[in-house]
């Protein structure tokens, strides 16, 4: 299969759909690799790397679309619309929910659509999310402690304080793998942390893995509320797969919080669960709002490229080798894969993003069949 790897164009995006070792196994499984000529130079990947792996190297984004399965990070940006076209095959995040325009375009074109952050393995776990959770929780304390900087509008506290001064209050919203990843940086900074969520047995896990070091509550809207407003540092780590994230911080939370607080809301890649919440860039990742800095910046991975596609390649690698082997009949082997598929041929595939956009939904297994 002839497979493509176009440079990234999302503002401050670094990272890069496959590496030169993944390029490398699927060279050497017998399939053709373009690869858009500085597609990883932000990873630290040269196009000589990819070439000693055995791709292509191309000069321009078409030549890389001009395949039959192209690989991706992000999301395909409207200057990339009119290279989408009936037939080809796109594996990449698209977290449609928040996005109803994106997802239009991908119904007229055809194109058939595997988003990342829905296929599943046998234990229903997400697990081409996980990697980029893992990363965007750690730096969302990273980025949440410097924000809290005076220089950059916060209330100038050290999360961990130092001896005689009280460390920050650090809350965390959601105790999946980003709210678990947040967390444990917060605490190795020394921070007062708590974290929220609804599931009881997440939270009995985390009591066990953490120790009495980790405060937990269950998130119930008072507690929501009454947490929010004491926090120093509030990190939104909600995630309903596929769904759009509940508005779970409210704005008058947001307006009792106190003045120089940060929020930083991780889950604004699929409209955020923040109120007062808008996607920013890495360039700007900041603003402030009712007195308080909100950080939200829609690809948060992208701060640590080489980190982060290294992890994002080791994880979609053995789905890539399916889907070049195989092509759209990977989907029909593997029922996990297919819970990826989200648009095909017209047809929107997948339950919560339809349910989100109040769209018509084709069961995918339906869809397959036309």
């Amino acid at each position: 299969m002839r497979i493509g790897v176009p440079r990234e164009i999302k503002a401050q995006e670094t990272r890069v759909g496959l590496t030169p070792n993944a390029t490398h196994a699927l060279a050497t499984a017998g399939h053709a690799v373009r690869v858009q000529s500085g597609a990883g130079s932000a990873a630290g990947f040269s196009d000589a790397d990819y070439i000693a792996a055995g791709a292509a190297v191309v000069d321009d984004a078409a030549s890389a679309w001009d395949t039959e399965l192209v690989v991706k990070v992000k999301e395909p940006q409207a200057a990339e619309y009119p290279l989408l076209r009936d037939g080809l095959i796109l594996f990449t995040y698209l977290h449609l929910a928040a996005m109803p325009e994106l997802t239009r375009v991908l119904l007229d074109s055809g194109i058939t659509g595997i988003a990342y952050e829905t296929v599943t393995d046998r234990h229903g776990r997400l697990p081409l999310l996980t990697p980029m959770s893992e990363v965007a929780g750690r730096i969302a304390t990273q980025a949440g402690a410097h924000a809290l900087h005076n220089i950059t509008g916060g209330r100038g506290v050290l999360l961990g304080g130092v001896p005689g001064v009280a460390p920050g209050r650090v809350v965390v919203l959601g105790g999946g793998v980003v709210g678990l990843n947040a967390a444990r940086i917060a605490l190795g900074m020394g921070a007062d942390t708590c974290l929220l969520d609804i599931d009881p047995e997440r939270l009995r896990a985390l009591d066990e893995r953490f120790g009495p070091a980790l405060k937990t509550r269950y998130a119930d809207q008072k507690s929501i509320d009454e947490l929010a407003t004491r926090a120093d540092l509030l990190i939104g780590a909600v995630l309903i797969p596929g769904h759009s994230a509940p508005k779970l911080i409210r704005r008058e939370s947001v307006a009792r919080m106190r003045p120089g607080a940060v929020i930083v809301d991780v889950a604004i890649d699929q409209g955020g669960c923040v109120e007062t919440a808008r996607a920013t860039t890495h360039a700007e990742p900041t603003y402030i709002e009712a007195g308080v800095v909100h950080y939200a910046v829609a690809n948060i991975p992208a701060a640590c490229g080489r980190t982060a596609t290294q992890a994002l390649g080791n994880a979609t690698l053995p789905y890539v080798l399916k889907l070049a082997d195989r092509g759209i009949d990977a989907l029909r082997d593997d029922p996990r894969l297919l819970r990826g598929l989200n648009v095909h041929r017209g047809r929107l595939t997948h339950p919560a993003v339809a349910e989100s956009l109040g769209l018509e939904l084709t069961p995918a297994e339906q869809a397959l069949s036309h």
